[in-house]
């Protein structure tokens, strides 16, 4: 599970519920101009801090980890659930 923290919640764009875990998950708009030419538009917010993060309507592509090259390395999730805040 990965809920915002009082410090970033209002920086929450949406939620979604990972299938295999049936963890929730709230998620940001990525303003972190170090991500460079990676494609991840969202921050993930995670117990530990956050990740970066593409969420589609059924999917999202997390990058767990960082490759030699340091290109990401990207898991897929299946999700459910996925809700879009109102602006």
């Amino acid at each position: 599970m990965g809920l915002a923290t009082m410090d970033n919640y209002q920086t929450t764009i949406g939620q979604f519920v990972e299938k295999d875990v049936r963890g929730t998950h709230e998620y940001s708009p990525n303003t972190d101009e170090m991500t460079g030419a990676w494609d991840f538009p969202h921050i993930l917010h995670t117990l530990d801090g956050y990740r970066y993060a593409k969420v589609l309507k059924t999917v999202a592509y997390i990058a767990v980890d960082e490759d030699e090259y340091g290109q990401p390395v990207v898991e897929k999730w299946n999700i459910t659930n996925h809700k879009v805040w109102n602006a």
